[in-house]
């Protein structure tokens, strides 16, 4: 899927790229030690992300995921109460969180065993209990489809879009250009 917009990743970080102004701005540091300062800065980034996606969300999110272990892919899920910056941590050693052509929150993270793949969306309002619990049942057993998922959930790309500024593909909930203020 499209990458169409990523909030934030350290999964490509390049020292090249932010070397010029690390030099200009820390001309007494070793090269080590602004690589070093280049990983503080972009976690520090991290935490910026999380402040601006304060969102709350009131029916809880789910993430639909796809977990790389050692014995091979399994699917998997987390529900995330809260907001939208609670969907924002990982224990992987390398992550992206990026809006993908669908206007769906997704996230891309990699460690030791493998690959996990994450697609974030919030409950839709009514969605009973049951409900939410055949949806799980289905991500478990590999029987979940897009329909399932559209049925029951909405994308989280479009309170991202409102909060960044940025248009994303697909429908638009009614309160399109609706800016949040927390």
């Amino acid at each position: 899927m499209k990458k169409n917009h990523i909030i934030w990743s350290n999964m490509n970080l390049n020292y090249e790229d932010w070397k010029a102004d690390l030099e200009e701005q820390y001309p007494d540091m070793t090269e080590d030690e602004r690589e070093e300062l280049m990983w503080d800065l972009n976690a520090e980034y991290l935490d910026d992300e999380r402040v601006n996606l304060n969102v709350p969300v009131s029916n809880g999110i789910i993430a639909i995921a796809v977990v790389g272990t050692w014995r091979g892919a399994r699917n998997g899920y987390k529900e995330i109460d809260g907001n939208i910056s609670d969907c924002l941590y990982t224990e992987c050693d390398y992550a992206e969180w990026y809006i993908d052509g669908r206007g769906d929150l997704c996230g891309e993270f990699a460690h030791h065993d493998g690959k996990n793949l994450a697609m974030y969306r919030a409950w839709k309002e009514g969605v009973t209990d049951a409900q939410k619990e055949r949806f799980e049942e289905k991500i478990l057993n590999g029987t979940l489809i897009r329909s399932d998922i559209t049925r029951y959930t909405r994308r989280l790309g479009d309170d991202i879009a409102d909060v960044y500024g940025f248009e994303i593909g697909g429908k638009r909930r009614a309160q399109q250009g609706a800016r949040r203020i927390a």
